[in-house]
């Protein structure tokens, strides 16, 4: 319950009532008080008012009168009204003239409750019921709009269900990216998302006034003044003409003029392609200044909006198609298909170059990575091929022509030790073939594998293996 209004001339009764509704149980945003039938009825003709609690005596306007005033307000709100025993055949009187219920004094604070109670699920039903038909009704409208398949009979059908509901005279339109919640408000109707647009049908008294409080700081397209449902249609593509048109000229308020001719800008396909190429490369800052010369072009221009979203549509599809590897790490990033999405078309290009400089730097990542795998794989073929000799890191990186630490860093993160133990362990591996496999003396085989020091040799092959070169040996034989 958003407000109850209390009618009632002693203080100390209001103010009982008062402090028993809010200890009730029943949610009410607002409790509202007046002294006689006058005040309430002047309340009651400028606010909404959800229940309206009053006293049968009153000075001024006494709580018949004003009951049968309430009927003819606009908003008519639930009634009680508060009888003493000697009232009580008036209260029955007004209850078959749309009072929902009566009190009787001294008021019980159980019986208000159970009263308030009831009225709240009542006004719960009420509203839930007006929110299906006002979606139903919001769906209907969005038909006129953009159906282009519906037939003049179903056309004539909708208007005649919504032409008492709907834009008794002036409107117009307002299309933008508006996506938030809209309260709302007399003479104004929010249709969210209207092939991605927030639609805001307006009585033309005001189309001033929501300018500048709700839509503030939104880029918008207005339709001209329009009279009637069956101008609707006219006035949606007048309004998202004029959408588009603020969308190119960064604009935040265009209004549809029939003076405006739209022309076509005709890019290649191979002008598309060519920014494409150049995004996984050091060239990708000439890409996007090509892509700032697409946007020039545009803004100079009136382009039709299938134009602009071809062309887009093509860089977009183009640069997935190229580099989808690198793109599913950007899955969480990827580029809104509707360019409306955005305010404007400086917008949309700024979010698409920061998108592009990221996927950039990705390629340009992954493409040193495989530089670098490439590399690290010549440098074990190396190692393969020349452990017998005086290996060192120093060497290996140098003939590859790496950076001494890069290699240090990338050949760790390639095979999972540093270079040291992986020279180790070649050298060990090969030992351990001789040890099994001939007759070789210790220290034959000590260089051999590239260790000119033999001592030094059955150090580390203790090390690695937990036994001399001679004992392992000597359990080679023993397994054979």
């Amino acid at each position: 319950m958003n407000t109850l209004l209390i009618v009632e001339d002693e203080k100390l009764i209001r103010q009982g009532i008062k402090a028993m509704a809010l200890r009730s149980g029943v949610p009410i945003s607002m409790v509202m008080e007046c002294k006689n039938g006058l005040e309430a009825l002047e309340i009651v003709r400028s606010q909404e008012i959800d229940v309206v609690i009053t006293d049968i005596r009153m000075p001024k306007m006494d709580g018949i009168t004003l009951v049968k005033e309430i009927q003819t307000c606009s908003h008519v709100p639930f009634v009680v009204v508060v009888s003493g025993y000697d009232d009580f055949s008036y209260a029955v009187e007004l209850l078959r003239n749309g009072v929902k219920d009566y009190l009787l004094k001294p008021i019980e604070r159980t019986q208000l409750a159970e009263i308030l109670t009831k009225l709240e699920e009542e006004l719960v039903k009420k509203q839930n019921n007006k929110n299906t038909m006002l979606n139903v009704s919001y769906q209907q409208l969005k038909q006129l709009m953009i159906n282009e398949d519906m037939g003049t009979k179903e056309c004539e059908l909708i208007l005649e269900q919504l032409s008492s509901s709907f834009l008794d005279g002036e409107y117009i339109i307002y299309c933008t990216n508006y996506s938030d919640e809209f309260q709302e408000t007399d003479g104004v109707t929010f249709l969210q998302d209207v092939n991605g647009q927030g639609v805001f049908i307006v009585d033309n008294l005001q189309r001033d006034k929501i300018l500048k409080s709700e839509l503030r700081g939104y880029y918008v397209g207005c339709s001209q003044v329009h009279v009637g449902l069956e101008q609707i249609k006219e006035a949606y593509e007048e309004a998202m003409t004029a959408r588009r048109q603020a969308f190119l000229s960064d604009s935040n308020i265009v209004t549809f003029d029939t003076r405006v001719k739209e022309e076509d800008v005709i890019f290649s396909e191979q002008e598309i392609e060519q920014i494409v190429q150049m995004i996984g490369t050091d060239k990708c800052e000439e890409a996007l200044k090509q892509l700032d010369h697409i946007c020039y072009q545009f803004k100079i221009s009136k382009v039709s909006d299938s134009t602009l979203e071809e062309v887009f549509s093509s860089i977009r599809q183009k640069t997935y198609a190229t580099y989808r590897n690198a793109l599913k790490e950007m899955a969480e990033e990827e580029l809104e298909e509707d360019l409306l999405t955005y305010n404007s078309l400086s917008q949309y290009i700024a979010h698409i170059k920061s998108w592009i400089r990221d996927l950039n730097g990705r390629l340009l990542t992954q493409f040193d990575d495989y530089r670098n795998k490439q590399k690290i794989q010549s440098a074990l073929v190396y190692i393969k091929d020349n452990y017998k000799k005086d290996l060192n890191m120093a060497v290996v990186s140098n003939h590859i022509s790496m950076n001494y630490s890069l290699f240090s860093y990338v050949f760790k993160q390639y095979t999972g030790c540093n270079f040291v133990n992986y020279l180790k362990q070649i050298r060990v591996d090969e030992a351990k073939r001789l040890l099994a496999t001939t007759d070789m003396k210790i220290a034959d085989i000590s260089r051999a594998i590239g260790y000119d020091n033999d001592k030094h040799f059955m150090k580390i092959f203790k090390g690695q293996c937990g036994v001399s070169p001679t004992e392992y040996r000597k359990n080679t034989l023993l397994g054979n």
